[in-house]
């Protein structure tokens, strides 16, 4: 993605081979340099085959937003500074001695390194250019780091502080985080995995100590643009900032940046550096000052997060709707998954008729190919190609993804993963998953709890109704005791209206199957009940890989494939297991120590217990103990630590209290009663 930042384009947040791109060798040396025990030469490596020119310079850029928050003067500037190095040989490697920049650029404290032929002149756009990434420009701060890296961290914090203090507060308009691990990798239209830290890569979670994997929000927050983060430990329990350093902190700017882009706090990665992570280099990884930073970006808990529902299609094909409610339908055409009128949402899915492996059709279909859209969106289209890959056509022509991973789109993102998988996450929170499984195509659908009561389609009225589920266009309903061919009329009811089809007609049969003809083919008549033989010898084989799966059974029987049996067991596996995982769980919230006093524990769910125990001198008053209940609350009186002289002394006074009062009535007596005591 390209564009312009005052009067540089630069290319930003894009995958690129690792050719084009330069590496900062022991890239936190370079971000910790000038601080205690980080000193010496900095190495900077590059491919050189990638600049055509026996020499090169390498130039230092410095990033600066000016202007008034949040109104219309501010703006994003990518500002070069100056040549770190000239002329040098094109060899691929360049080592240095760091040595403080001058005055008036070693404010600059964020930035990025440049490398271009030298025989053009510094700062010149538009020509070939090999980039750093982006990182803290420690290795050339001023004397006055250097002297004192955490004096002028801690400056630099307060006044990061000061400035926080005067910007709208953002944290009321974030979504809350998933409450556990499972949902938060389960949540794929609202959640996607932070790079800094991912499970899948190792956990390597430098700024977050402690976790195994984050996620963070795929949308920006509505009105200023912020970001969520969330994190979670071994166990699957979120890290929260009031208990670690490790913990979930969400972002003013957001990482991945929001439409239009090209406004702050909206510049994707640059926007979120700026106000989240140079500051955190001040507060907490250059000087000690990290309670800072955290009270300004503290976690927010899962007490408002309600998990989305899920629908998946699968083999040959069969249905699991929001609420539930599982059936087959084989018909051959193009229909409705699901539709919305929202958002505008429409899910719609293709299917073709199922070969035997002996090349003969079979009397069954599966999932070809699936269309999404949703308000005015890009169309997304993704169909097996004739390698057996899956294909992926934006507004009708085919996108490459092979060399970057995550598109930004009007109105969607789209992920592709190298394991056959096609994630569309679209502005409203819903998501749509799309898996290639053994030449079949596998959809699921997830919607947040805002489309309950606003669903129609295979995929059923999302309500927690299993009963209305068979809805028909006309809003008739039928029984979830249909026969086989009455759930056949049902899913032919929603083959796709003509005008209203998203998908792409660029081959001749494509044409003759479904543009020319009609979206059902009332022709072809499916096998409803496969027949069980005993005698088959492929049903032996059938039980031993099925065993009591309805699905896998149905499939190898109508395919005489056990690969097939095989994915479509997978695909019902695999949803069963996100339904597990989005199951809602009960948070009662953070419970903080009581004042000199100390807590064991850091679960705060339904079920969790927390323990106290006071320091020496004190005791504890109130709960020892304190257990989430599932009204959402915390069982117990609130606990405090009293100083014991504190104790003692009111307990004195208690008793002389007592003394004076009953001396003070006794002389208040008459004589003669006084003497009756």
């Amino acid at each position: 993605r390209l564009f312009g930042l005052s009067k540089v384009v630069l290319a930003a947040l894009i995958k690129v081979a690792d050719e084009e791109k330069c590496t900062l060798v022991n890239e936190t040396k370079w971000q910790y340099y000038g601080t205690p025990n980080t000193d010496g030469n900095l190495t900077l490596t590059w491919t050189r085959q990638a600049l055509a020119a026996p020499k090169v310079n390498i130039e230092v850029w410095g990033y600066q937003e000016t202007g008034d928050s949040y109104s219309e003067n501010w703006s994003a500037e990518w500002k070069y500074l100056y040549i770190l190095a000239k002329e040098i040989p094109n060899s691929g490697n360049f080592s240095f001695l760091p040595v403080p920049a001058e005055e008036k650029y070693n404010t600059w404290d964020f930035g990025i390194l440049r490398i271009t032929p030298s025989n053009y002149s510094g700062g010149q756009s538009n020509i070939p250019s090999i980039w750093s990434s982006d990182h803290a420009l420690a290795w050339h701060l001023g004397q006055d780091f250097r002297k004192d890296p955490s004096a002028w961290a801690t400056a630099k914090c307060i006044d990061w502080e000061k400035k926080e203090e005067k910007l709208p507060d953002f944290m009321k308009e974030i979504i809350d985080c998933p409450c556990t691990l499972a949902q938060a990798r389960a949540d794929t239209g609202r959640f996607h995995t932070d790079y800094g830290c991912d499970i899948e890569k190792g956990s390597v979670c430098t700024y977050h100590p402690g976790a195994v994997h984050c996620v963070r929000a795929i949308q920006a927050s509505p009105r200023y643009a912020a970001g969520q983060q969330c994190c979670y430990d071994h166990t699957g329990t979120q890290i929260l900032t009031h208990d670690s350093t490790g913990g979930s902190t969400p972002d003013r700017g957001h990482d991945w940046g929001s439409p239009p882009f090209l406004k702050p706090p909206r510049i994707p990665g640059f926007s979120h550096w700026l106000y989240d992570v140079i500051s955190f280099y001040y507060c907490c990884l250059w000087s000690d000052n990290c309670q800072v930073y955290m009270k300004k970006r503290s976690s927010s808990d899962c007490r408002t997060y309600r998990p989305p529902r899920a629908a998946s299609a699968f083999g040959d094909p069969h249905f699991l709707t929001f609420d539930g409610l599982n059936f087959t339908f084989k018909g051959q055409g193009e229909y409705t998954l699901v539709e919305s009128g929202l958002t505008s949402l429409r899910v719609q899915g293709r299917t073709q008729q199922v070969h035997f492996p002996n090349g003969t059709g079979a009397q069954v279909t599966g999932l070809a190919a699936v269309a999404v859209r949703e308000n005015n969106s890009d169309v997304v289209e993704v169909r097996y190609s004739n390698d057996s890959n899956l294909q992926v056509l934006l507004n009708q022509r085919v996108v490459d993804f092979s060399e970057q991973s995550w598109l930004d789109l009007k109105g969607l993102f789209l992920h592709s993963a190298g394991d056959q998988k096609i994630t569309a996450m679209f502005s409203s929170g819903s998501g749509v998953e799309i898996r290639g499984i053994g030449g079949f195509l596998t959809v699921t659908v997830l919607l947040p709890e805002k489309f309950m009561n606003h669903t129609q389609g295979l995929f059923g009225v999302m309500n927690d109704n299993t009963e209305d589920d068979y809805t028909f266009r006309n809003k008739t309903t039928m029984s979830v005791h249909a026969s086989p061919q009455q759930v056949f009329e049902f899913g032919a009811n929603w083959a796709v209206e003509n005008g209203t089809s998203l998908f792409t007609y660029d081959t001749e049969s494509l044409l003759n199957d479904f543009v020319y003809q009609e979206k059902h083919n009332a022709s072809f008549l499916p096998v409803f009940v496969p027949h069980e033989d005993p005698a088959d010898p492929l049903v032996e084989k059938m039980v031993l890989l099925c065993d009591s799966d309805p699905f896998c059974r149905f499939d190898v029987l109508t395919t005489r494939n056990l690969e097939v049996g095989n994915s479509t067991k997978r695909s019902h596996q695999n949803h069963k297991l996100l339904v597990e995982n989005l199951k809602p769980v009960i948070s009662c919230g953070w419970l903080g120590h009581p004042n000199n006093g100390t807590k064991n524990g850091t679960n705060y769910l339904l079920g969790s217990t927390i323990s106290f125990a006071c320091n020496q001198g004190y005791a504890l008053s109130g709960a020892k103990e304190r257990t989430c209940q599932v009204t959402g609350t915390w069982s117990g009186d609130t606990t405090t630590c009293l100083c014991v002289n504190t104790i003692l002394f009111g307990k004195l006074s208690e008793i002389s209290l007592a003394f004076c009062t009953f001396f003070f009535f006794q002389m208040r007596m008459p004589k003669n009663i006084r003497s009756s005591y």
